[in-house]
């Protein structure tokens, strides 16, 4: 169990996703725009003095997941699709630290035109 959180965080702002995700039919059937950001807590010291790679985390990787993800997904609450991003997440990384933000950019309420989002994270200290 992780005891406080590493000193750094590698933080992807603004990843562009199409999925079909909603309660009504034509969210599913026709899909919509989603915006997410991801931030992971790890040490970040020896990548930053050594300059090496292998010492940090990949990130493209975990866009390129997520990406595919949503173009395989189809369920009625951004919640699951929250969820599943973490799983991704935790597939790739293991139990670092995590938190996503999902952002559905057009929700289907009459006179509403902001977005809705879901915030989730995993694997924090106990407070």
């Amino acid at each position: 169990m992780i005891k406080h959180l590493p000193s750094g965080a590698i933080h992807v702002n603004n990843i562009n996703l199409w999925a079909h995700v909603g309660v009504l039919d034509s969210e599913r059937d026709c899909g919509q725009s989603f915006l997410l950001d991801v931030t992971l807590w790890l040490d970040l010291e020896k990548a930053a003095k050594m300059d090496d790679l292998s010492s940090t985390l990949d990130y493209s990787i975990a866009i390129n997941r997520i990406q595919q993800l949503s173009f395989q997904i189809n369920c009625q609450t951004i919640e699951h699709f929250s969820k599943r991003i973490l799983d991704c997440l935790e597939e790739l990384y293991g139990d670092l630290p995590m938190k996503i933000y999902l952002r559905k950019c057009s929700a289907p309420v009459q006179g509403f035109s902001g977005d809705v989002g879901v915030e989730m994270g995993r694997h924090f200290p106990n407070n």
